[in-house]
């Protein structure tokens, strides 16, 4: 692996937190502010803000004094893998429900690496959906759908 003289994942790292913080500093601009004892609705969006610019000064500042491993290139499959997982989870858990929903997402997930095998990604996938209903359904009572309509 070739090293670079600035450590790009840092300072792009550092960057994208800067850009979300500016992001969210610049939506929240109007509400309310307030003050420690009398917080108003802009007080706490605007704490993690400046938290988030913070770290986000950090790893550029980071990024930039010392060296680091070169990025590699971006991988399709992957990239592809979780997205489509996201969109699909994102399309059908309320006209699928939660249960099955879940469990195309893992499998469908599950292909963004090579190495995974479907012997070991369904077992998962049925793990993951079965503590997915306990904790939204049983314990935080969401009006979550489990089963289709």
């Amino acid at each position: 692996m070739t090293r670079s003289r600035i450590a790009w994942q840092d300072l792009l790292f550092g960057l994208f937190l800067v850009a979300v913080a500016a992001a969210a500093l610049i939506a929240t601009r109007h509400l309310v502010v307030g003050n420690a004892a009398d917080m108003g609705p802009g007080y706490m969006p605007r704490v993690v803000s400046f938290g988030l610019l913070g770290f986000g000064l950090f790893f550029c500042a980071r990024g930039a004094r010392r060296a680091g491993p070169a990025i590699v290139p971006v991988q399709i499959r992957p990239l592809l893998a979780v997205l489509g997982a996201v969109g699909v989870f994102a399309l059908t858990a309320e006209r699928l429900g939660l249960a099955i929903a879940s469990v195309v997402t893992v499998i469908l997930a599950g292909f963004a690496t090579r190495e995974g095998r479907l012997r070991e990604t369904v077992p998962f996938a049925l793990l993951l959906s079965c503590a997915a209903a306990i904790l939204f359904i049983k314990v935080l009572a969401l009006p979550v759908p489990l089963w289709p309509r």
